[in-house]
């Protein structure tokens, strides 16, 4: 009887510190949260799948909201792409809003929600991979589940967007338990097929704030990966609504 007793109190200690997929995302990401907005001087790298690289310099504007943040991408560098804008809106539980300025044409277009899962600048991310992660874009299934990946506990929890024209059918993120932030993760195609796995390789704290400063995209099915460095950044930046409008673009 007092096996009994002492297994039971286990069992329900264990159940009560148990977190949900849910609860860890949301850590996750307030985590990177609270920047109010930024300025940040980009690299990106594009690899294909022999090891030849082409480099691309971008400037990005961010704006925190509570109804879903803002986004403006300018590039820099190569000259044949200098002036290439991407505007994004994103609307928590909508389909986000995203415009691209191409200055060869002197032209705006809208990104339909359909194609939010193309190639962003023939890169590995997609539209959607470049929007705001937010935490309340997604559905979650069941308890955050701890893990072990090279001799390293990671929490495991795997998320499906919300989004019904997102390219992927799931997303697995693997989580460090001490920081709460995202390490690397697997994104899953309609089919149930692994298309992309992600990981986050590096993060510094501003003001107290972490952010990320490294990501890599690798598109498993076609070999492809980006990289996409941080490579300076400033938060709290003044940044108002007003600076994220389409008539500027």
């Amino acid at each position: 009887m007092k096996n009994t007793m002492v297994c039971a109190f286990i069992l329900t200690a264990a159940h009560l510190y148990a977190q949900s997929a849910q609860e860890v995302a949301e850590i996750s990401y307030k985590r990177l949260s609270g920047y109010g907005s930024s300025i940040a001087e980009t690299t990106m790298i594009l690899k294909n799948a022999h090891g030849a690289t082409n480099t691309r310099k971008m400037r990005i504007e961010k704006l925190e909201g509570r109804e879903g943040d803002r986004s403006l991408i300018t590039f820099l560098f190569p000259s044949d792409i200098k002036g290439t804008k991407l505007l994004s809106y994103e609307r928590i539980g909508k389909d986000d809003r995203q415009w691209f300025y191409l200055p060869a044409l002197k032209r705006v277009k809208r990104i339909s929600s359909r194609n939010k899962s193309g190639s962003f600048m023939a890169s590995e991310f997609s539209y959607e991979d470049i929007a705001s992660q937010n935490y309340r874009n997604y559905r979650y299934k069941g308890e955050a589940k701890k893990v072990k990946h090279n001799a390293k506990t990671y929490l495991r929890i795997e998320r499906i967007p919300k989004d019904t024209h997102s390219g992927y059918a799931r997303q697995v993120i693997y989580i460090d338990p001490k920081t709460y932030l995202a390490k690397f993760g697997e994104y899953y195609d309609r089919h149930g097929k692994v298309l992309k796995k992600v990981t986050f390789m590096q993060y510094r704290k501003i003001d107290g704030i972490d952010r990320i400063v490294k990501i890599e995209m690798h598109n498993v099915q076609n070999g492809k990966r980006t990289l996409l460095k941080w490579d300076k950044e400033r938060i709290k930046a003044g940044l108002k609504a007003s600076d994220f409008s389409k008539r500027d673009l």
